[in-house]
């Protein structure tokens, strides 16, 4: 690693502050203070400890850096840059424009380099977390004696915006517990946020809250003194050497701002563009005389990280190669791990289960289907990591031959303990990381807790799978509180989120494949706490994955009846009903309304005919399926949240009933004549 001398360390630091002011005030928009008070740490941070490789985004073994606050955008983009990724200075000018590699704040598979999308606070450092759990994990599976293929770190910088959100707490003391020594953490202090000085609300001993998670703390840390925050990083690094290593949190004192003399230190330099008057002040404080968006060649040559790149990139294939020289079918699933690709097994696998599945009748909670999936299809998928918030035994996600991890123990399933949001957040990383295909489980209606980093995954288009139980007020007496109503419409409205009710165990297969074979974003499976009957069984499954089609189809049908999950049972019966009534109807399943909505208009049209009126039945909030049965059509929902009660009697009472559609189809009939 490079050790430039103090005067060239802090020039090349100066270079990181200037391309943020430049470009900031080029866009008139951005947060140039983080930027300029990170400058130095960042500096020694990326030249003397980070392991990367700027020609190699994707290379496995590369350590991971992580923006947390991902408001500090133009400290990542200046560092991406100059060290040598595909980011030219042009695209620089262009921050924050339309279409640029340099957006707002930092997102994944947009600009190379980047490992995750930040912006929400807290979220980053949560990510973080799960990606340093997928390196241990990893690092227990596949290294062997004398072959350390899984061996680097994940170093994480964030603020006080993200220690006030409470995603952190909910991570790091999950971190602490799990002894994840390779995770280094580093605390921008600069006691400012955008209201002012963060004393007024936050008076946080953050040392000592990070002692109480079990963490290695380095307090007290000057952030713009290189030799310090040098030492700190190596000590954080021997961590990882000890038994009972610990993640460390190294608490950096920075100015916001810094090199700014008129508002260095205060919030006025956190959220808006410095100006014209104070950006010419800084660059003269700064000694920088050169035009905006120009760079010395000297200092280019120092930041330059290609050829190191390169060059550990290169040592480590060496050593990949003598691993898979005496460990070639183990080296060659690794591989296929970390491209993300199915096991070869998986096809045949998942066909003998669909025939299997086909044959079963009587009803089965989908919530035990999804398991009895899981028992199928977990054997061939090694990748497969699961988890649940502290519900384990409700949900359902465990399979036969998990075995639990811990904080000593390495296996592919974890209590994530009443952690939500960090579950969701770390399965994110974890899938950022490669390596892992995670799902994890918890009731619908705490959907609520993980909803943002449930919308994150959706917008790096990352492969996660939510597992959500009890998905209606079919769960019965637990109460309004635990019972879904707005839940399912507002995922679905998540763009990008795959959403899935099934109504039995063929279409909870069908929902587990097709989430597992996905990988331009997240599925959410919602699953019910009853026994369903079987309807599904003789649909070929290549059918169910359109996300809706025509389960039963009468003659002459004057009406459409489409249904998800437990009500699928009650339209077939009011369709029934009907037939003995005179009105033939047609039944469409639509176990994934996203799904459904991606097929070509001529498949749409043929299950939903837009000569036929559309009645949607759904114990769930109905407004959602009014763009399937416009105003000539109806909806059989609710409105309302539940009530304590056996789902029986809650049924009933919410008028989710067959006779209650059969009242709603004549209506709409009747209202047509």
């Amino acid at each position: 690693m490079s050790f430039p001398n103090p005067e060239l360390a802090r020039r090349m630091a100066d270079a990181l502050r200037v391309l943020a002011i430049d470009a900031i005030e080029a866009a008139n928009s951005g947060h140039p203070g983080a930027p300029m008070g990170m400058a130095d740490l960042a500096e020694v941070l990326w030249n003397r400890h980070l392991r990367h490789n700027p020609a190699d985004p994707t290379w496995a073994n590369r350590d991971r850096f992580v923006l947390s606050n991902g408001h500090a955008s133009m400290l990542l983009y200046g560092l991406l840059h100059l060290t040598g990724y595909d980011l030219p200075m042009d695209e620089l000018r262009r921050f924050r424009q339309l279409h640029s590699k340099t957006p707002g704040h930092p997102e994944v598979g947009v600009t190379p380099g980047v490992e995750t999308t930040t912006g929400p606070l807290g979220q980053g450092l949560a990510n973080a977390v799960g990606m340093a759990l997928a390196e241990k994990l990893l690092a227990a599976e596949y290294n062997r004696e004398g072959h350390a293929i899984v061996d680097h770190h994940t170093y994480v910088v964030f603020g006080d915006g993200c220690l006030m959100e409470g995603v952190s707490h909910e991570a790091c003391s999950l971190a602490g517990t799990l002894r994840l020594s390779k995770l280094i953490a580093i605390y921008d202090d600069n006691g400012i946020s955008i209201d002012g000085d963060v004393r007024g609300w936050m008076l946080d001993d953050t040392p000592q809250r990070f002692a109480a998670y079990h963490w290695n703390v380095i307090p007290n840390v000057d952030g713009h003194d290189t030799d310090a925050v040098d030492a700190a990083l190596r000590a954080a690094r021997a961590q990882a050497l000890l038994p009972d290593g610990k993640p460390t949190l190294i608490c950096c004192k920075t100015i916001i701002g810094k090199g700014a003399p008129h508002k260095a230190g205060t919030n006025e330099v956190h959220g808006a563009a410095l100006g014209p008057q104070e950006a010419a002040a800084a660059r003269a404080t700064l000694g920088w005389t050169l035009p905006p968006f120009e760079i010395p060649d000297d200092l280019r040559a120092a930041w330059d990280a290609r050829a190191r790149g390169q060059q550990a990139q290169q040592e480590w294939t060496q050593r990949f190669a003598a691993y898979r020289a005496q460990y070639p079918d183990v080296a060659a699933e690794f591989e296929r791990r970390m491209r993300g690709d199915l096991p070869a097994t998986y096809a045949q696998t998942l066909a003998q289960w669909m025939t299997t599945v086909a044959t079963q009748q009587g009803s089965i909670a989908t919530r035990k289907a999804s398991q009895n999936t899981l028992d199928a299809l977990a054997p061939c998928m090694p990748e497969l990591f699961g988890g649940s918030a502290d519900l384990t035994g409700s949900n359902l996600t465990c399979f036969r031959g998990s075995a639990m991890a811990g904080r000593d123990v390495w296996g592919n399933h974890l209590s994530y303990g009443v952690r939500e949001f960090a579950m969701a957040a770390m399965m994110n990383g974890m899938a950022l990381h490669g390596g892992f295909l995670p799902y994890g489980g918890t009731f619908l209606t705490f959907s609520d807790y993980s909803r943002n980093a449930i919308r994150m995954a959706a917008l790096m288009k990352i492969r996660v799978v939510h597992v959500f139980t009890h998905d209606s007020i079919g769960l019965g007496e637990d109460g309004p509180t635990h019972q879904s109503i707005e839940h399912l419409p507002s995922l679905r409205l998540i763009p990008g989120l795959d959403v899935w009710r099934p109504a039995d165990a063929m279409e909870t297969a069908v929902a587990w494949a097709c989430a597992l074979e996905r990988r331009n974003g997240p599925s959410a499976l919602c699953f019910s706490r009853q026994n369903l009957p079987a309807h599904t069984g003789a649909v070929a499954p290549a059918l169910i994955r359109k996300g809706g089609y025509v389960l039963s189809q009468q003659p002459g049908a004057r009406a459409v009846l489409i249904a998800t999950g437990s009500e699928l049972d009650i339209a077939l019966t009011a369709q029934a009903s009907l037939a003995r009534q005179g009105i033939p109807t047609n039944v469409v399943s639509m176990p994934c309304t996203n799904v459904f909505d991606r097929q070509d208009a001529a498949y749409r049209d043929s299950v939903l005919p837009m000569a036929l009126p559309v009645i949607a039945v759904e114990a769930a909030h109905p407004d959602l399926w009014r763009k399937y049965t416009g105003r000539t059509g109806a909806v059989v929902g609710i409105a309302t949240f539940g009530e304590s009660a056996p789902a029986p009697v809650l049924f009933q009472h919410f008028g989710m009933t067959a006779d209650n559609v059969v009242t709603a189809v004549r209506g709409v009939l009747e209202q047509a004549l």
